[in-house]
């Protein structure tokens, strides 16, 4: 007697085949009487919808949220270091380049989803809705994808805008976290579609038609693929039923297996005008082509692009109409988010009895504004780059942290600096500075902006400036120097 290898010798089903069994049993199918409004038979009947144009979407979707994804982790661990994570102060630009790249990609997916989401709608009402366990969760995990994409896409958009009422949680972790639920359920999408992909991609192993001659089954010349309607699974369904019916006797299910008769020959809808339901499914030869569809979204991205990205790369300045902010509008010149008003600190910049609180591992000392210009100053021309995606340049002078830090009698090139400033709470009142940037010479504690004393928006009295860091980091208003530890 020879036995199968997932059946035990006692001749029961092996434990994990019973599962699968199980998950697959089909479930009892609704009523007929409920499939109405969009679940009705042949209630989408575009031919520009195909598993060609979905995949390509989806292709340039997928490819747009791992640039994303890199990026915004890039931005995260920058702004919230785990011990491990080391962030280089030079380049200079780097961060500039990294948050500029993550905010331009994020603008340029919305018509990217939307385009994707478009093309497969008409799948969320497939009949029956479910057909057993197994699809059922296959349908979860998408919704979880559809769910964070969109969330990320919103998020973001209102983030960049700086409108924060319609988000009632703290965006930087909630962004962050809500990522990496999008990835994972992107990457387990991707694993069930990739072989729909690249069926769906391969080329036609019978060559394209002859010049002048339509493709088999095209509703039109210009298309580029077959006018079926796709499947949940991305799959072209059966050819168009007879002229007598608008759809197929079998409906295209979630894996693209054809469900049982659900619907009797006297549930179709006649033909329009005459014409077979097949011809009337399909769009009229001046209708948007799938070719149509995926140059309409292409502009769309590269406009908004074209009109925000500006607010990160100068020379595109004056294209930017749709930026929320503009890199040469400011105080002196230069953007600001949070002002001295509206942190609190108007009043206490003002104070002529200002003292800067410089304590070091040997010694401690209180400086003045005087006594930090008679210092020896130093000029450098760095970016501030802000999480929201723009960045501007300034010409700043002051006093180098090395040179803070050696004051204080410890080491500048192994110190980690605790930077306060006078503001009294907010999440970012103060910023620890690592030894990579403490020791850069370009790590000013910055009293001049552009030759003239900081205006109270940027930092007055004195405000921290470091290469390649967060806006959010560079603490302003600074009142309070520590050093923490030399390695």
């Amino acid at each position: 007697m020879v036995h199968h290898p997932d059946t035990p010798m006692t001749g029961h089903p092996h434990p994990l085949r019973r599962l699968a069994r199980w998950l697959d049993a089909p479930l009892p199918a609704p009523p007929e009487a409920l499939r109405r409004g969009p679940m009705r038979p042949g209630r989408f009947t575009s031919a520009v919808r195909s598993p060609g144009l979905t995949s390509r979407l989806g292709i340039a979707l997928g490819v747009a949220f791992a640039v994303c994804f890199v990026t915004g982790v890039v931005s995260h661990l920058v702004q919230q270091p785990p011990g491990w994570f080391w962030w280089p102060s030079r380049p200079v630009g780097l961060y500039r380049f990294t948050q500029g790249l993550h905010v331009a990609t994020g603008l340029a997916t919305v018509p990217l989803l939307g385009a994707k989401l478009w093309s497969v709608y008409p799948r969320l009402f497939t009949w029956p809705p479910i057909r057993s366990v197994a699809h059922a969760a296959e349908r979860a995990s998408v919704a979880v994808l559809v769910a964070a994409a969109l969330f990320q896409v919103v998020s973001g958009v209102l983030n960049v805008a700086r409108w924060y009422a319609p988000m009632p949680f703290f965006f930087t972790s909630a962004h962050y976290w809500v990522a990496w639920l999008a990835v994972g359920a992107l990457l387990t999408h991707i694993g069930v579609q990739l072989p729909v992909v690249r069926d769906a991609l391969a080329p036609d192993p019978a060559g394209p038609p002859r010049r002048g001659l339509p493709a088999t089954g095209t509703a039109d010349p210009d298309r580029d693929e077959p006018a079926h309607e796709p499947t949940l699974d991305g799959r072209p369904a059966a050819d168009a039923a007879e002229p007598d019916h608008e759809e197929p006797a079998h409906e295209p299910t979630l894996d693209g297996r054809p469900a049982a008769n659900t619907a009797e020959p006297d549930h179709h809808e006649p033909a329009h005008h005459g014409r077979p339901a097949a011809a009337a499914a399909g769009p009229d030869h001046g209708g948007l082509s799938r070719r149509g569809v995926l140059a309409a979204v292409g502009t769309a991205a590269g406009l908004i692009t074209v009109t925000t990205v500006g607010q990160t790369v100068r020379p595109l300045s004056g294209l930017a109409v749709l930026a929320p902010r503009l890199p040469q509008v400011g105080p002196q010149g230069l953007p600001v988010n949070a002002t001295a008003t509206g942190a609190g600190v108007a009043e206490l910049v003002r104070d002529p009895g200002y003292r800067l609180a410089l304590t070091g591992a040997r010694r401690s000392l209180s400086l003045d504004l005087p006594g930090l210009a008679a210092l020896p100053q130093h000029t450098a021309d760095l970016p501030i780059a802000c999480v929201e995606g723009w960045s501007a340049s300034g010409r700043w002078t002051g006093v180098r942290l090395r040179d803070l830090v050696a004051l204080a009698g410890d080491d500048p090139d192994d110190a980690t600096v605790l930077v306060e400033s006078l503001q009294a709470g907010g999440r970012y009142r103060s910023t620890t500075v690592p030894p990579s940037h403490a020791r850069d010479p370009l790590t000013l504690i910055a009293l001049r902006l552009g030759g003239e004393p900081l205006h109270p928006d940027h930092g007055y009295p004195a405000r921290l400036i470091a290469p390649n860091r967060p806006g959010v980091l560079q603490t302003k208003w600074v009142g309070r120097i520590t050093v923490l530890e030399v390695r």
